[in-house]
Order: C-alpha cells, then sequence, then structure tokens
C-alpha cells in the first residue's frame, strides 16, 4: 500500500495519524480532542476516534491487553468511539456492540482497507451498487440473515456488531467476535435484578459524564471578537427564534426533552452532576450560572384545531390514531415542562408546523453513506436540533438496549419459567380492552394468542423458522395483498407482540416490491438459514438484530441531520450501556413498564426521585400520526418522484404500485405509513448518489471512477450475490 505522505494516495480533506506501509487517516471534521493517538512502545500505538472517557494511561494498558490479544479491553471504555490498535505488523479495529460505530473493509492492493464509512472504500474499488442488498434493506431491514455483513456497495463488508477485524502482515484478514454470546442449550446463571439495575445506572452516568468532562467548545461566531452574541430576550423572539437567526447551536451542552424516560433520564442525569454544569458561564441567557440547555419539540399539527382539522380529511381508524397522537403529544408536553422545572435546566421550546413534518424539503439534503428511513425526517430534526446545544444528547436507542423483545417471551418458555409470562400478557390484555373500537371480549383471548405465539417460536428450530419467512416473501398473495388493511405499529400492542415473536419477519415496505426482488431476498434468507446456523435464543438474536438497526438508524440520522459545530450524543448506545443492559434478568425486562421503572431506578440512585405523573409512558402514536400527515401534504412531489423511479429501473418496484400506495395513505386508508418512508428514503438515497460528483480520493494513484459509475443500468445489477458465510 502506498504511503500516507508521499502524495500518491490518500482521501480528501485528511490528516495523517501514522504513515508507513499501513497509513491511518482521519477525515472530515474532527476536534482536537476526538482523536487520541497513544504509543506504549515502538512499533506499537494505539488510536481512539470520538468521544472516550479514559485516561492515556488506560489508554495504554488496554494497548499492552490487544497486544496479547485481549481485544475487548478496547471496547470497555466509557463513551462513543473507535479504537484501532497496531501492535507490530497486525491490526485490530473493534466494532462497538450496538452499530453506531461500524467498521468496514475491502481487500486492496494485496492487503485490506478499511474504514468507518462504506462510500470510501466503495471508490477506492469502484464498486457498483449491490441490488440484493438494496432488495434486502426494504424487505427485511432488521434481519441479520437477509442483509449478511454486506452493503449497498459491491464488495464492501461489513464488521458485525460486537466483533473486530485483524489484518496481518501478509494480507490476511478475519473478522473475530470479542463478546460472548448465551447458547440455545446452556443457560447463564439468574442475575441478582439490584446489581444488575446499579450496573445499568452506573454505565449511563459514566457515559453522560465522559461527554461533560470533554472540553467544552462553541462555533467560531461565539468566539470571534466581533460575534454577535445573544442579546437575551427580545420581543417576538423566542430563545430558538434567537438562536437560529444566530446561525449554530449554542456553546455548551445540552439535551432533547421530549417528556418520554428515555430524553428526560438523560437530561436530570447531566444537569445533576455534580460540578460539571452544561452551558458556559455567561453565553446568552445563562449569564446567572451555568445550565443545561433542555430542547422540547412541539407540534403544532398534532394539537388544537389543525389535529382535528388533519383527522378529518382521514378514515375512521386513521382519525382515532391522529386523536391518540394528540393527546399522547398533550402530555408529554406537559411532563417536559414539569422536568424543566429543575433549576439547573434552561428550557427552550421549539415549535413546528407543517414545514416541520416529514416529507419537508426532500429535494435538498446531504448524502449520507448508506440509506435510511430517517431522511425523509431529516429536516424535522435539523429544525429542532438546530436550537440544541454543540454537544446535544438525544434519547435514541434506550427501546432497543433496555426493553425486552417481544420474542422474549419465548425465551422465558425455553427456561421453563412460564410464571414470568403472566405480567406482560395481562397488560396486554388490559391494553387491547381499552383499545377504542376492538371487538367486544377479545381482550379475553389474549393470553391464549399471546401464549402460544411464543411456544410456537420456542418450538421452532431457527432454520425452519428462516425458511418460512423466505417462503412467504415467494409467497404470491404477499403482494397480491398488498393493499390490504395494515395493523399499525401503534393500533394493538397484542398484534405487534404475535408478529414479532418470529425469527424473522418482512419490512413494511416488503408487499410493495416485485417479486424479482422478493424472490431474492428468499434465496438470501436460504442460504444464510443453512450455512450459518444459530445457537442464540430466538428473542436474545431479535434483540440483537433490532438493536442493530436502531443504530444503524441513528447514524444516517446524524450524517442526515449534521449541523455544523455540533456533535450529537446518544449514550444507550455505548458499549458499556449495551453491555449493562444485558446483564438484566429477562424476567424483569418483559414486565410491564420494565423501562421506566429501571431509569426511575437509575435517577434515584442518582438522587433525583421526583418524576412527573405519568413518566415512563411515552406514545409512539405521534410519530405515525406525523408520517400520515406528511404523506398527505406532500403526496403531488411523492407522486412525482415515482413517476420514473430509479428503484423501479433497477427492478425492485413498480412505480404505479408506489403511486398508488401513496394515493391511498393520503387519502386515509390504513397502509404501512413507515414502508413509504422506506421507498421514499432509498429512491432519495440513489437520487443523491448518482448526482454526485468526483470521489473520495486524491493523488496519482487515485480510483478513476467514482462508486456507482454505471447508476442503474440493467447491464450494472448482476452479478446477483448471496451473503457470504461466515464462521
Amino acid at each position: 500500500m502506498p504511503d500516507g505522505g508521499d502524495g500518491l494516495l490518500q482521501p480528501v480533506g485528511a490528516q495523517v495519524l501514522w504513515g508507513g506501509s499501513d497509513p491511518l487517516w482521519a477525515v472530515g471534521d474532527w476536534r482536537p480532542d476526538e482523536i487520541r493517538v497513544v504509543e506504549a512502545q515502538p512499533g506499537n500505538r494505539l488510536a481512539v476516534l470520538g468521544c472516550c472517557g479514559a485516561t492515556d494511561e488506560e489508554l495504554r494498558l488496554g494497548l499492552v491487553a490487544a497486544r496479547g490479544g485481549a481485544f475487548r479491553h478496547l471496547t470497555a471504555w466509557p463513551g462513543s468511539y473507535t479504537a484501532v490498535a497496531c501492535v507490530g505488523r497486525r491490526i485490530t479495529v473493534a466494532a462497538d456492540l450496538a452499530g453506531a460505530r461500524p467498521v468496514f473493509h475491502v481487500p486492496w492492493a494485496g492487503g485490506t482497507a478499511y474504514a468507518t464509512a462504506a462510500l470510501p472504500l466503495a471508490d477506492l474499488i469502484e464498486a457498483e451498487l449491490d441490488f440484493g442488498h438494496l432488495a434486502a434493506l426494504l424487505a427485511c431491514p432488521d434481519a441479520p440473515e437477509a442483509l449478511g455483513d454486506g452493503t449497498p456497495y459491491r464488495g464492501v463488508r461489513r464488521v458485525p456488531p460486537g466483533h473486530a477485524l485483524i489484518v496481518r502482515d501478509g494480507g490476511s484478514r478475519e473478522v473475530t467476535s470479542y463478546e460472548s454470546s448465551g447458547s440455545l442449550v446452556v443457560g447463564a446463571p439468574p442475575a441478582d435484578p439490584e446489581a444488575a439495575v446499579a450496573g445499568v445506572r452506573d454505565a449511563l452516568v459514566d457515559a453522560v459524564r465522559a461527554r461533560l468532562t470533554a472540553p467544552r467548545h462553541a462555533a467560531e461566531r461565539d468566539v470571534d471578537a466581533g460575534a454577535v452574541r445573544d442579546p437575551g430576550p427580545v420581543p417576538g423572539m423566542g430563545p430558538a427564534d434567537r438562536q437560529r437567526a444566530r446561525g449554530g447551536p449554542a456553546p455548551g451542552v445540552g439535551a432533547d426533552l421530549s417528556g418520554g424516560p428515555a430524553s428526560g433520564t438523560l437530561a436530570l442525569l447531566a444537569a445533576g452532576l455534580p460540578g460539571t454544569p452544561g452551558t458556559v458561564f455567561g453565553s446568552g441567557a445563562a449569564a446567572a450560572g451555568e445550565r443545561l440547555l433542555a430542547v422540547t419539540f412541539n407540534d403544532l399539527t398534532l394539537g388544537g384545531t389543525e389535529g382535528q382539522r388533519g383527522a378529518g380529511h382521514q378514515g375512521a381508524g386513521a382519525g382515532a390514531h391522529q386523536h391518540a397522537g394528540t393527546d399522547g403529544h398533550l402530555a408529554e408536553l406537559e411532563r417536559a415542562h414539569a422536568i424543566a422545572g429543575n433549576p439547573r435546566l434552561r428550557h427552550v421550546v421549539v415549535t413546528g408546523g407543517e414545514e416541520t413534518l416529514p416529507y419537508a424539503d426532500l429535494a435538498n439534503g446531504p448524502l449520507t453513506d448508506e440509506p435510511g428511513p430517517c431522511l425523509v425526517t431529516a429536516e424535522r430534526h435539523r429544525y429542532r436540533l438546530s436550537a440544541g446545544s454543540a454537544d446535544h444528547f438525544l434519547g435514541a436507542g434506550a427501546r432497543q438496549v433496555v426493553d425486552a423483545h417481544p420474542a422474549r417471551l419465548a425465551d422465558l418458555l425455553l427456561d421453563r419459567r412460564r410464571r414470568h409470562l403472566v405480567r406482560p400478557v395481562a397488560a396486554l390484555a388490559r391494553a387491547e380492552g381499552q383499545t377504542a373500537g376492538q371487538a367486544t371480549g377479545r381482550s379475553l383471548l389474549v393470553p391464549v394468542t399471546i401464549y402460544r405465539a411464543a411456544r410456537r417460536l420456542a418450538r421452532t428450530p431457527y432454520r425452519d423458522g428462516v425458511v418460512e419467512t423466505a417462503a412467504q416473501l415467494r409467497d404470491s398473495g404477499f403482494t397480491a395483498a398488498a393493499f390490504a388493511p395494515y395493523p399499525e405499529g401503534g393500533e394493538s400492542a397484542v398484534d405487534a407482540s404475535v408478529a414479532a415473536l418470529t425469527w424473522c419477519r418482512p419490512g413494511p415496505a416488503a408487499r410493495w416490491l416485485t417479486g424479482e426482488a422478493l424472490a431474492e431476498v428468499s434465496l438470501r434468507l436460504e442460504a444464510a438459514a443453512q450455512a450459518r446456523p444459530s445457537i442464540e435464543r430466538p428473542g436474545e438474536r431479535r434483540a440483537r438484530a433490532a438493536l442493530a438497526r436502531a443504530a444503524a438508524d441513528h447514524r444516517v440520522l446524524e450524517q442526515a441531520a449534521e449541523i455544523r459545530n455540533q456533535r450529537l450524543h446518544a449514550p444507550y448506545f455505548d458499549n458499556q450501556v449495551v453491555r449493562a443492559a444485558r446483564e438484566l434478568p429477562e424476567a424483569l425486562r418483559v414486565r410491564p413498564g420494565a423501562r421506566a421503572s429501571i431509569l426511575r431506578a437509575a435517577l434515584a440512585g442518582a438522587g433525583v426521585h421526583e418524576l412527573p405523573p405519568g413518566w415512563g409512558a411515552p406514545t409512539h402514536a405521534t410519530h405515525y400520526a406525523a408520517l400520515r400527515a406528511g404523506v398527505r401534504l406532500a403526496a403531488d412531489q411523492l407522486l412525482e418522484l415515482f413517476r420514473a423511479p430509479l428503484l423501479a429501473e433497477a427492478g425492485l418496484v413498480e412505480a404505479r404500485v408506489v403511486r398508488q400506495a401513496v394515493q391511498r395513505v393520503a387519502r386515509g386508508e390504513q397502509l404501512p405509513v413507515e414502508g413509504i418512508a422506506d421507498l421514499v428514503s432509498m429512491e432519495l438515497w440513489l437520487s443523491r448518489l448518482l448526482a454526485r460528483r468526483g470521489t473520495c480520493w486524491t493523488g496519482s494513484s487515485a480510483p478513476r471512477h467514482r462508486a456507482a459509475s454505471a447508476g442503474v443500468h440493467p447491464d450494472a445489477r448482476y452479478e446477483r450475490m448471496l451473503p457470504p458465510t461466515r464462521g
């Protein structure tokens, strides 16, 4: 491989961390404290990129441990980061446990090129699009069996979460796990619930402290002598309006405060840690003292007469869903206002109307490394985050990390702990009885329905379950029922739980894919089931897959909603938080309100005891209501987008079918709005990828063509590729 310092080949805008025959570059907008390089002895060095709470001495001890093969030590510090250890002629790069900090690799020049982004590697090898992977992302987005270790770029591979890439001299390459996984036969000894909850509390506190104790940063405008500073209260302008007028995030640390338990826990922990306040002293409204900036987003389309007017254009079921979203949204706003009474919080409410609904401003937006459904909501998030701080906490990932996946009910049956099913099943029965419009007496059948589904999953071998899903995708009735009524995610908790009690399941966009695309995904599923039999319990495996999907979506969101001089922090995705949550007993996790009780205990251990009534009861109905309202307002724009879509040219969808789905959702029919978001996001990503110019590399040895230079032309589509087998 060419040396990083001789100008033959290097990434655009790179800084060299070390040169030689195995160079390492840092590319992009990095703060000085986010890049740390330590050396234990000549030839042994460690680079840590990101927010890491370890001291230099702890980093050196981790490097010594990695020299002996203990790669797990490279992932055991608080924070979110990527560690690259170079020991002699062996390089080890560890991916995180969730998937928010992925690692990609390709064979190149007789060795291996690796990066934390897939697009630069695709440019390096001039890779074309992998349409089989794109079809799998739409058909089974949370099934690792369909996605494998592939990426949207042919030949670029992903290191799975919980694994490390080891590159040795001579070109050998190995991907190995550094984290033990549970066995289907041998159960782990029961964990102490109190000790497990205390572990989650300590991990969260350490994760928050790692961000707060890092150097504080501010935008250039906040430190320039002639900068315009926040003048304080201005008639007719709220704090968020003044901040947007100044053009960027506020200096210091802030947090989302939606009123839910995830963001509220982080805001209260960050505000309560002694000696580490959030806002820089003397900046704007914090002149009287240093406080944490808490940002609440108030969607005006979900409340008052405007929300009722929106419901009037929809069907009866959609109208009930709209009203449920309005009630839940108002309740969360009240809880956020109560939490904001903490004297160490400075509360900012950002209001948004129809201009902040999903699908707003689709024409503009950056090219992300990979596609993700959050591309249709990027402007909505950017609008909220523009009122945030230079370092901003998000509650993303709490549900996947702390809550129990419904498939864990099957794990309890495998362990012969049937009595622990009583509480969750009883809660589902109560929820079913309270759901508007449900048939009388249906709630009485919930215990039998849930128990049968859990027992069926517990008795179904992994291979049979995956093959069953593959056969379902090939079934012609699957696409024939594309416009059948769909139980929305917030409509019935029982329907959602029963649907989740499988080894894998089709995604919401699968019903609109072509038969050819579904057949290809089914072949990938069958090949994976035959090549990689699983020894994990079904609930454990499904929970890991759901976490990986959520982390991947968060990574896309970071890129799509990026604001200059701002860093987004999601501590629930940190390695130590994920590890601590995995120690929680299953019987504790499946209880109703488990996440709220666990986070409440974490706050109590940190000294926070007073919480508003209803805290811990978030609603997801607002998400679906906003998606539906966005489709209704942007229907004409979406129809134009799918008049001659790239997805149809690639053979993944039929344009006529997608246009018909958009029209029916706009009329208020019960179709999966999340599936529409998946299709629109994929189409947007493809158009932005093919419209880009130039590559990520420069120098005399730089590739001549960028990734996906052949577009979606039929000649560039196949070579069909199944996911490669892994040991």
